[in-house]
């Protein structure tokens, strides 16, 4: 019963995994998406999307990084994840699901859905390419417009060779408004003979347990929910136990909030530093009241001396 940090792209970076992962309870992270096009990239773009490959595909918690790749040329995503592999990335995970414009319009991502035919012959060109020891999944949603190709593109995954996919039980046209579909997720699974994660929509243990028995899926990824709620997979995992259960409190969090700017001045342009640390204060407004009067004090500041200024004084 995994727990899976799902891949965000500008949200789930390097950073953000090594936070969560010190916090405890994911059993796997998968990065954010390697856009790759015409050519076999370089070791160091693969380096500085997913610098755990520096540590054996794990974070500084130990914990495995699977390296994402996102395209629509079979034999070009082939090779880029045979380098991958090589450079010792623990698994390699294919994008039908993301739904942005930008990305859709290159045909990659939950565009590629409306044609199974090409899911299958990219699915199948990476496996052939990636030493057997190496696990290849994918990433799905139940389709682009709508859900009638959900089953061919499903099977287009497992019949190409696929250890396991994830399933994102909305549509691209759905994006992330609820509910999410999870008897999609039942169908999905029953139809295929390789294993399918559950995702979307878990926000808690009650969401959780709902999602597992609707999809009857073991394993479950989740996205939104582990950053609104840095612990939830901790909270989950306790609960499977019977153990006692004690959330984070806002000040532990917020002891993450100042050590997530610390890490995000030092790696990113300063430019793009205020977005970032506001963007996940207002992810974590869903779950801490404090999260949203934090957001309030810094929303117009952008020099991160001043953003380190003002979360030192919520101290």
């Amino acid at each position: 019963m995994k727990i899976i940090l799902a891949p965000m792209e500008g949200v789930v970076d390097y950073t953000m995994r090594d936070l969560l992962t010190q916090v405890g309870g994911i059993d796997h992270c998968v990065t954010e998406f390697l856009r790759v096009s015409d050519s076999v990239l370089p070791a160091k773009v693969f380096r500085r999307l997913c610098p755990e490959l520096h540590n054996g595909g794990k974070t500084p918690a130990g914990t495995p990084v699977i390296l994402q790749l996102l395209g629509s040329d079979p034999s070009v995503l082939a090779g880029n994840a045979r380098k991958g592999a090589k450079l010792g990335a623990p698994g390699i995970d294919l994008n039908f699901g993301c739904p942005a414009k930008t990305v859709n319009r290159s045909k990659g991502g939950a565009v590629l859905l409306d044609a199974p035919e090409l899911v299958h012959e990219i699915v199948k060109a990476v496996r052939e390419a990636v030493p057997e020891e190496v696990p290849v999944s994918a990433k799905m949603r139940l389709g682009n417009k709508d859900k009638s190709l959900a089953l061919e593109n499903a099977h287009a995954i497992a019949d190409a060779g696929a250890d396991s996919m994830a399933v994102h039980a909305r549509t691209k046209l759905e994006g992330y408004k609820p509910p999410a579909h999870w008897e999609w997720i039942a169908r999905i699974r029953e139809a295929v003979n390789i294993p399918v994660v559950a995702n979307g929509e878990v926000w808690n243990w009650e969401d959780y347990l709902r999602c597992r028995e609707v999809s009857g899926c073991d394993d479950v990824m989740i996205g939104r929910g582990l950053i609104a709620k840095p612990d939830l997979a901790k909270v989950i995992k306790h609960h499977q136990l019977n153990e006692t259960v004690s959330s984070l409190n806002w000040e532990h969090v917020l002891k993450l909030v100042e050590q997530y700017l610390v890490q995000i001045e030092r790696d990113i342009a300063a430019k793009y530093v205020h977005g970032r640390l506001k963007q996940w204060l207002h992810h974590l407004q869903r779950e801490y009241d404090e999260a949203g009067v934090v957001f309030e004090k810094v929303k117009k500041l952008r020099e991160p001396s001043q953003l380190r200024v003002a979360l030192n004084q919520q101290f």
